[in-house]
């Protein structure tokens, strides 16, 4: 499975992205089931009603939820890092969590925010 984040469902929704229509050609040819964590719901659902865009095809996409064992995993990996001296914000260590739980990878344009955790497991789509 492939989890998408926010980042890559930006520019797929953007109809005159190359880089978008790049990712999901990526996405066709590699044929695995594709969805998104509900953290990326929500930042897109915001960006999307801030901005006046249409929010029906995101609502298509199959949403993971947030558990209470991503819960615990995500606090651990959120220290994990801190003690690495590599801060991250809560909710990529949420996604983070999220995506290693269910053993998928985790398509980002945003490896500045996710690399650390591949110290832990976490495998990048790029």
């Amino acid at each position: 499975m492939i989890v998408l984040d926010t980042d890559v469902l930006i520019e797929i929704f953007d109809r005159r992205s190359a880089r978008g229509d790049e990712a999901l050609r990526k996405l066709i040819e590699r044929g695995e089931d594709v969805a998104t964590t509900v953290i990326n719901l929500h930042e897109i659902l915001y960006g999307l009603e801030k901005y006046a865009k249409p929010v029906r095809d995101v609502l298509l996409l199959p949403i993971i939820d947030y558990t209470k064992r991503d819960a615990q995993l995500s606090a651990e990996l959120e220290l994990k890092a801190e003690s690495l001296g590599a801060p991250v914000r809560r909710t990529d260590a949420m996604i983070a969590a999220i995506v290693l739980n269910r053993g998928a990878s985790l398509y980002t344009f945003d490896l500045k925010h996710f690399s650390i955790f591949e110290n832990f497991g976490l495998k990048l789509l790029q």
